[in-house]
């Protein structure tokens, strides 16, 4: 491995802005265009017991081993919101092998399901599993202070001594609180703070303007960061999807 790429998307459960279509099968093939080692999903339709009654094309498969299908050879799912017709979570897709997963529920309140999904991910270069979780926290500012500090000592309990991590995901942190909540905390660096400073504008995918969506990392370099949005990608959801470069640090 001389470079790992990863990409973070809020997927919208596989319906595009406002829920007008169907969009799974286009944000698959779009998905494998980035050409991407490790996928960090949120809004992941695991069962939806409607929706293969209302679409005809809609996957057999839970969504996140539809998308990796082919291209991603490990998956890893965490339920978060469970409701009478079905549930949906995180997920990561990986070209490389998942050692362990866990999901820890860290929901603040009973109107959000939210969870921490935490997988370790072997890759030659390290002597010691790299640590990948995906997250999406709510939607107070109160409930995101308590979700992170649940990150941060999760981190430091199950990945110490500076061992290699990635955090990816959706952290509806447009006042940008993750840098010091657990940036500063766990030594993360923010894969678009290299050169720009602050994280990227992310939402709404059409013309982002809220830096919602984020990738944290230890134990890695960041060589290029880039945000995939515009007309072709708003038709997929309405958050864009960030993709960042990286080698392991010297």
């Amino acid at each position: 491995m001389t470079s790992l790429r990863i990409c973070t998307y809020n997927i919208h459960k596989g319906f595009s802005q406002f829920n007008r279509r169907m969009v799974v099968h286009e944000l698959r093939e779009r998905l494998r265009s980035l050409d991407v080692d490790l996928v960090f999903l949120q809004e992941v339709q695991g069962l939806h017991l409607r929706h293969p009654v209302r679409h005809a094309d809609w996957p057999r498969q839970p969504q996140h081993e539809f998308l990796a299908e082919d291209t991603w050879r490990q998956t890893a799912y965490g339920r978060n919101a469970v409701y009478d017709h079905g549930h949906h979570g995180n997920a990561i897709l990986s070209r490389h092998d998942i050692l362990s997963t866990a999901n820890e529920d860290v929901s603040a309140h009973r109107f959000e399901s939210r969870g921490l999904l935490h997988c370790e991910i072997s890759l030659a270069e390290f002597d010691k599993p790299v640590h990948c979780v995906c997250v999406h926290l709510g939607l107070t500012a109160g409930g995101r202070r308590r979700q992170m500090q649940a990150l941060a000592e999760r981190m430091e309990r199950l990945a110490p001594d500076g061992a290699p991590l990635i955090i990816a995901g959706d952290f509806n942190d447009w006042r940008n609180h993750a840098d010091e909540l657990i940036g500063e905390r766990l030594g993360l660096t923010e894969a678009f703070g290299v050169d720009r400073g602050r994280p990227a504008r992310s939402f709404p995918s059409a013309l982002p303007f809220f830096r919602l969506d984020r990738i944290y990392v230890r134990g890695f370099r960041v060589r290029q960061a880039k945000v995939h949005f515009g007309e072709t990608w708003a038709k997929i959801s309405d958050h864009a999807a960030l993709t960042a470069d990286l080698e392991p640090a010297p």
